[in-house]
């Protein structure tokens, strides 16, 4: 599913009442703040899209420096994971993303149809044995740049939060 009033590649859907297109581009978060949900083909074209204009609404709504670096990182990572390690790029399989935006937080969950994983199983790519491995540095670099990182339903949903506090370094 897609904001209302626009659909992405990858088959999505229209929002329903809480997704608003402002006129000259993403919603705008209102006090309650702003939700986005898109279902989409395991395809990385797709969610690319998705990023795109979840990261559209982020910087209607004051979401920058390294808070926005953060959860693009996050966001990319995570979506990724989903079509490519999820649902092994099966375009039969879909991909569920929420967005929800307001000017203190973005919180945002992504659920795949693949099989599942234990978070607790995941080698840590940081052990001196494991930095030559491929596996797990995806989930360490959602976890490191997120204020909260929840794992459910077997492994197939991730759900992020990201509080948007002034930067330090930039002075704020």
């Amino acid at each position: 599913m897609g904001v209302s009033g626009s659909n992405p590649p990858g088959n999505s859907k229209p929002a329903g009442p809480n997704g608003r297109r402002g006129a000259n581009g993403p919603p705008r978060a209102g006090a309650a703040g702003v939700r986005l949900v898109f279902e989409i083909r395991s395809e990385l074209a797709a969610g690319r899209d998705v990023q795109n204009r979840i990261l559209d609404v982020l910087r209607e709504n004051g979401f920058e420096g390294n808070n926005f670096f953060a959860i693009n990182l996050a966001l990319e990572e995570a979506l990724v994971n989903a079509i490519k390690h999820g649902n092994r790029l099966d375009p039969g399989k879909k991909v569920k993303v929420e967005a929800k935006v307001s000017a203190k937080r973005a919180e945002i969950m992504i659920e795949d149809e693949g099989p599942g994983f234990d978070r607790a199983s995941v080698p840590d790519p940081t052990i001196e044995d494991n930095l030559e491995k491929c596996s797990g540095r995806g989930i360490l670099l959602i976890e490191a740049y997120m204020n909260r990182v929840t794992w459910d339903r077997g492994g197939r949903r991730v759900r992020m939060i990201k509080l948007n506090k002034p930067d330090r370094a930039a002075g704020h």
